[in-house]
């Protein structure tokens, strides 16, 4: 506590003008406490592995210390053995340790609680199981996920507890949620890294128990009734998505299920990719912006309910805003339920709850300690959300609106009133977009030039008509009379695709982007929130927090120059060999026209190049007939890439000094005289990135393991 230095103000008037301290320093140190989490689990995240016992009881150590030193460090100041200020760094020290200590005993502990069997090898036979997951995938193809499964010789013990199909069969017949079907299936382990340092896909399938994934040409055969229980109110509400497509029709009606029950499957491919080419595809991913518009509408009318109750004279002296709010409590977590209750979807309820419930408790609804009381909440039931780039989307927009709200409350009196919800939207708008971009182009490569017209054109319908038209309908959905509420949300969806399509065909309405080094992230990010919680108004900041403030703005820096100044490897080679790809001065060249389409164009779009693979493969580089293909590398070297049958053979000729050979086929060379890459190495390793140095080929590798987790 700082020392008094004077009487307080007593006077209405003396208070109303005191300059009110920025939100940062409102919130004191409790919003430290996510951030330190974050950097602990991390930490986790950066070499992930299940932690062994000795792991444990070291981590339980220094939380122990840490909490220990904290707690003496000012007993051991007033003993005179250290100064004050001292003491005050030992005590915040020691706390951020054990906070991220904590951190990383979060991400280890629901790693080793969601921990289950992976499938190792393919399998082609019978898979049995029970339907809980109905989607579409990127190909448009419907895909159901299946728990309690059964595989054809294979124990229970090493059987995975979920797997996941596409079903080639566009006109398949689809089984209600919860029951037991069999189907033959094309089966695999979750795919390993594109490349060094691209998105890992098994990480994720092991944070949702997914052992397999794979397709199946056959029909789904039922084996037994649908299951009961918790399984009718998910089929009721994959009948109520049913019922909102059916009534709207078209891709509307697909749009506006997804907005009320989370099923997107409805969808096509085609709609999302507009989508996100005009940077709206987070209106059809229920988020925080949903929760929030619902909470808000519903609570803004039993709010309005409540001032008429009580200029009827009923209810007069009770805290009937309360009410409001826990009926939009009640709003939102009926919400939850009816969209399928997905990560971020838990994350945005999270969110608007503890909004919610600082009304309750006569705090501030939206503040900095909302926010990180949020946070810490999310982070402990699902500490891998802090790598997806919803979490930190998410979190990013609603700081910085939480950071501009001073400054527009100053300048907000100066706009007249039919013109003030306009320039709020816009600032709101262009905050959000400001603070997310630089996280969505890391994460997607991508950067929608004309986002923020789409946002202004779509997010005001989806306010005023769609969300509320939807609240209203299934209110009346309960006599049967939804029907003109579905009619005015029909009218907003299509308005957005209409708006959608127009800006996706804009000129240069996405520019491609490079994907950073793995530091810029994390440094990008730490840095943002180090420079926003040092950041004090002038009279209150000190010498410690100017120092913070300073480093936080160094970081981001920084991590635009490193990602400014990266290069892309000059080699790929893909993590089964089926494909390798070459940078040139027109971009990636890649060996093969055909084949390992979802490793080439992850290389693509991480390259920042947004062409085809046959364009790619049509690029100047690779010589030779389809199946032997090379090409010059520097100082002399060449690159080989040997498939088809016989490619073992051929690769033995091809293996010389100075060449790099990339075969489809296992070769048994005990001192092989190139720099040799065949299935039995690349299992080892997964997909290499290889660059040239002084004229000596460097190598990195992915992942060692596919199961590095186990």
């Amino acid at each position: 506590m700082l020392p008094q230095t004077g009487a307080a103000p007593t006077t209405r008037h003396a208070t109303a003008f005191r300059p009110r301290p920025a939100a940062a320093a409102r919130a004191g140190l409790f919003p430290w406490v996510p951030v330190l989490l974050s950097v602990g689990i991390a930490l986790w995240f950066w070499r992930p592995a299940l932690l062994n016992t000795g792991q444990w009881v070291a981590l339980a150590a220094v939380v122990a210390g840490s909490l220990a030193l904290a707690l003496s460090a000012h007993r051991i100041a007033a003993r005179g053995r250290i100064g004050w200020q001292m003491a005050d760094a030992l005590h915040l020290g020691s706390l951020a340790v054990m906070l991220m200590a904590l951190g990383v005993g979060l991400a280890g502990w629901r790693a080793a609680h969601v921990a289950a069997p992976v499938l190792e090898w393919r399998y082609y036979g019978p898979v049995e199981g029970r339907v809980t997951e109905i989607d579409r995938s990127s190909r448009d193809r419907m895909r159901v996920t299946l728990d309690q499964v059964v595989l054809r010789d294979l124990s229970p013990d090493r059987t995975p507890a979920k797997v996941r199909l596409s079903l080639m069969d566009p006109d398949a017949q689809l089984p209600p949620l919860g029951q037991r079907v069999m189907l033959t299936g094309h089966l695999g382990p979750p795919s390993p890294p594109a490349a060094p340092g691209s998105f890992d896909f098994r990480t994720y399938a092991w944070f949702q128990e997914l052992g397999a994934v794979g397709y199946s040409r056959t029909p789904i055969m039922a084996v037994a009734q649908p299951a009961g229980g918790i399984w009718w109110l998910h089929r009721a509400r994959l009948k109520v998505s049913a019922a909102i497509r059916d009534r709207i029709g078209g891709q509307a009606g697909g749009v506006a299920s997804a907005l009320m029950t989370g099923d997107r499957s409805g969808i096509s491919e085609q709609t999302n990719e507009i989508m996100r080419a005009s940077n709206l595809y987070h209106i059809i991913s229920i988020s925080g912006l949903h929760m929030g518009m619902l909470a808000g509408f519903v609570y803004s009318g039993l709010r309005l309910l409540t001032v008429v109750v009580q200029g009827a004279g009923i209810g007069l002296g009770r805290p009937l805003h309360k009410w409001a709010a826990g009926g939009a409590l009640a709003a939102a977590a009926a919400y939850l339920w009816l969209s399928g209750g997905g990560v971020a979807t838990e994350r945005a309820f999270v969110m608007v709850a503890v909004m919610l419930g600082a009304i309750l408790a006569d705090r501030r609804a939206i503040s900095f300690r909302s926010v990180a009381l949020a946070g810490t909440v999310i982070l402990i039931l699902t500490p891998e959300a802090v790598t997806g780039a919803g979490f930190q989307m998410s979190f990013a927009a609603t700081i910085a609106l939480i950071i501009s709200y001073g400054p527009w409350s100053r300048i907000a009196p100066w706009f007249p009133w039919w013109i003030k919800p306009v320039a709020m939207l816009v600032v709101s708008s262009l905050v959000a977009a400001l603070a997310t971009s630089p996280i969505a182009a890391a994460h997607f490569n991508r950067m929608a030039q004309y986002g923020l017209l789409a946002n202004l054109l779509a997010v005001p319908v989806m306010g005023t008509l769609v969300m509320p038209a939807g609240v209203i309908g299934a209110v009346l959905a309960l006599v049967g009379a939804e029907a003109p509420a579905l009619w005015v949300m029909g009218i907003g969806t299509q308005w957005m695709l209409l708006v959608a399509e127009y800006v996706a065909g804009l000129g240069g309405a996405v520019m491609a982007v490079a994907k950073p080094p793995a530091t810029v992230i994390p440094m990008m990010e730490f840095g943002a929130v180090l420079a926003i919680l040092c950041w004090r108004d002038k009279a209150h900041r000190n010498m410690a927090q100017t120092c913070g403030l300073a480093v936080g703005m160094a970081m981001m820096v920084a991590s635009a120059a490193i990602w400014a100044t990266a290069h892309r490897p000059l080699i790929l080679i893909a993590p089964e060999g089926e494909a390798v790809g070459l940078m040139t001065d027109q971009g990636r060249a890649v060996s093969k026209p055909k084949g390992g389409a979802f490793v080439i164009s992850s290389w693509l779009q991480e390259d920042g190049d947004m062409d085809t693979q046959e364009t790619s493969a049509a690029r100047p580089a690779w010589q030779g007939d389809k199946r032997d293909r090379w090409a010059a590398l520097p100082d002399g070297w060449q690159l080989w890439h040997l498939t088809g049958k016989g490619s073992g053979d051929r690769a033995r000729d091809a293996c010389k000094p100075k060449r790099i050979v990339v075969v489809a086929e296992k070769l048994d060379l005990k001192r092989p005289a190139c720099l040799l890459f065949d299935p039995a190495s690349l299992r080892r390793t997964g997909a290499v990135a290889i660059d040239f140095r002084q004229g000596t080929p460097v190598w990195r590798q992915g992942d060692m393991s596919p199961l590095r987790l186990r």
